[in-house]
């Protein structure tokens, strides 16, 4: 059935609307001129299918995550009411705590959890106009409509800093390295500071801000790529620990006099071989367990007891929303050291929603040289 006389369909940003304005080349042209007026703001009765995407847990991961155990889905989303804001994902995170908290809180159909940007693409909601950008954590979606609520609005940001920092450096994995340093090790200029996944989104910042508070850093990583890029931002010592032939050995080498502070991303037996070599009442931040997120059967010892009494340590796991009550705060300081040139960013961009899957499993691969994030 042909298009009727006087119907005129358009499609922006991949969103299809329809209007009754006028016929040939006149109508279009008053229809183009109509939807970028201040008229259509108020026009109630003007609306915008959208096919929102999204990637859902097939299946729960057994072992190391599968593409079959990830379903693309696609839903219409429904129009807006008063109060609601239309989202689009500009950016989404890939991040390692993914990985356990898939079985924790997600069940089989679930939307896969995460952050992203999102800008506003559509609102009747004055705190949020067209064209503001916030970060969400709303899942691996396309688009999403909220009511404005827990959502995080970007602060002032500088146009030379990419907006998908705000999934890393001046984000959740910048904020777990402050918090962690600051809070947990409580650093002090002159300590050693051990880092391991030292090139990944949080160890890379610790060992930055680390530097800042004066302190001698330590970093291992899995490549001597990686290996490279710690001492290029100032780590003062690195080592790839698939490539020596003993870790104890590579450890005391790069710091004799052993360790004040332990940043543990990686925990299983790298970590059980830290503790011996921590310096007397040293502090240990357990912020991750990556080595043994994908294991089917729990790994075991040896234990942490003796070491424990003996050097008297301080060791305590954490999750960064603790301290959201000083977020705030936080993120200025992050977004002053990066803008000052203190604080150096990597990133690994993926490009393609459809990419999403790949994007996460290369990034538990350790693929990934400082944030992973996905463009859409």
């Amino acid at each position: 059935m042909g298009q009727a006389a006087g119907v005129h369909h358009v499609t922006l940003n991949g969103i299809s609307s329809w209007s009754m304005r006028g016929n040939g080349q006149n109508g279009t042209a008053h229809l183009t001129s109509w939807l970028f007026s201040k008229e259509r703001q108020s026009t109630q009765w003007w609306y915008r299918m959208v096919r929102a995407k999204s990637w859902t847990l097939r299946k729960h991961f057994e072992g190391f995550p599968k593409t079959s155990d990830f379903e693309l889905k696609e839903v219409e989303l429904p129009k807006l009411k008063d109060g609601d804001v239309l989202f689009e994902a500009v950016f989404l995170s890939v991040d390692p705590y993914m990985r356990p908290y898939s079985g924790r809180i997600m069940k089989e159909g679930d939307i896969m959890i995460g952050s992203q940007v999102a800008r506003v693409v559509e609102s009747k909601n004055p705190t949020y106009p067209v064209g503001t950008y916030v970060v969400a954590n709303s899942g691996w979606k396309t688009h999403f409509i909220s009511d404005g609520k827990d959502l995080q609005l970007l602060p002032p940001w500088p146009e030379k800093i990419p907006r998908s920092l705000a999934l890393g450096t001046i984000g959740m994995p910048g904020l777990t390295a402050y918090f962690g340093l600051f809070e947990i090790c409580k650093i002090r200029a002159g300590d050693t500071v051990l880092v391991t996944a030292a090139a990944g989104a949080v160890g890379s910042v610790v060992g930055q801000i680390a530097k800042i508070g004066g302190c001698k850093v330590v970093g291992c990583a899995g490549s001597d790529k990686k290996v490279a890029y710690l001492k290029q931002i100032g780590f003062d010592e690195a080592f790839n620990y698939k490539a020596v032939g003993s870790l104890e050995e590579a450890l005391r080498k790069a710091s004799p006099a052993g360790y004040d502070c332990y940043f543990d991303n990686v925990g299983g037996e790298f970590s059980s071989i830290v503790l011996n070599q921590m310096k007397k009442f040293g502090r240990i931040a357990v912020c991750g367990a990556i080595s043994g997120y994908n294991d089917t059967v729990p790994q075991k010892g040896p234990y942490v007891q003796i070491p424990m009494i003996f050097k008297e340590l301080y060791m305590e796991g954490f999750l960064v929303s603790r301290w959201n009550h000083k977020r705030d705060e936080a993120l200025k300081i992050l977004l002053r050291w990066v803008v000052e040139g203190k604080i150096k960013c990597e990133e690994h961009v993926t490009e393609g929603f459809e990419k999403m899957p790949a994007a996460f499993m290369g990034m538990l691969k350790g693929e990934n040289l400082g944030k992973a994030v996905v463009k859409v």
